[in-house]
């Protein structure tokens, strides 16, 4: 697990009975997608709760406009926009920002030895300044790095394309080095 982590035993599939009822392809993007939602949603909120309160309000939603949302473009971009959206809802409903930079430091802390924590600290800049990236470098730095999944999966996550995926990466790398002072070497920011 990665910081940040969230826990996804007790994740929520859909029941054998509703599975029988439901159109098979919203049961299968459910099952690719519900433990990954969950996670980037507790990151954002901070909490398991309104974590899951969101994201059963976002497959609620895609239930009810799922012939429409077939017909999208791109399935995987239309059910990402409409996360970022229910979470940004629920911040302004509680009138707070994200939670991304205590979410993730808490977690690496509880990760930790004394040794480390000096380190840690200096990460908690990071985070802050993570926290500040574009929306799109922000939610691939958020799934890359703190969640710790593999581009293709980030790209299929967000319906964009590999390429797209590094591309927000370089970006972002470059955005953060200049945000906490840090030189990137030549070719540094080509890897991923």
């Amino acid at each position: 697990m990665c910081e940040g982590e969230f826990d996804s035993s007790g994740d929520r599939a859909v029941s054998s009975e509703l599975a029988g009822v439901l159109p098979v392809e919203y049961v299968a993007f459910h099952s690719q997608h519900h433990s990954a939602y969950l996670r980037y949603a507790h990151l954002q909120l901070g909490g398991r709760q309104g974590a899951v309160a969101v994201v059963d309000d976002v497959f609620t939603f895609l239930l009810k406009v799922w012939p429409q949302a077939l017909r999208e473009e791109n399935l995987h971009a239309f059910a990402w926009a409409v996360l970022r959206e229910h979470v940004e809802r629920w911040l302004a409903v509680l009138d707070r920002p994200v939670a991304m930079v205590e979410t993730a430091w808490f977690a690496a802390l509880r990760r930790t030895s004394r040794k480390r924590l000096e380190l840690l600290e200096s990460k908690l800049g990071l985070y802050a300044a993570i926290a500040e990236l574009p929306e799109r470098h922000y939610d691939v730095v958020l799934l890359t790095f703190l969640e710790g999944l593999e581009g293709e999966t980030v790209a299929q996550l967000m319906g964009i394309s590999p390429a797209t995926v590094r591309s927000h990466i370089r970006g972002a790398r470059r955005t953060l080095a200049r945000k906490i002072g840090l030189d990137v070497a030549p070719g540094e920011e080509k890897d991923q």
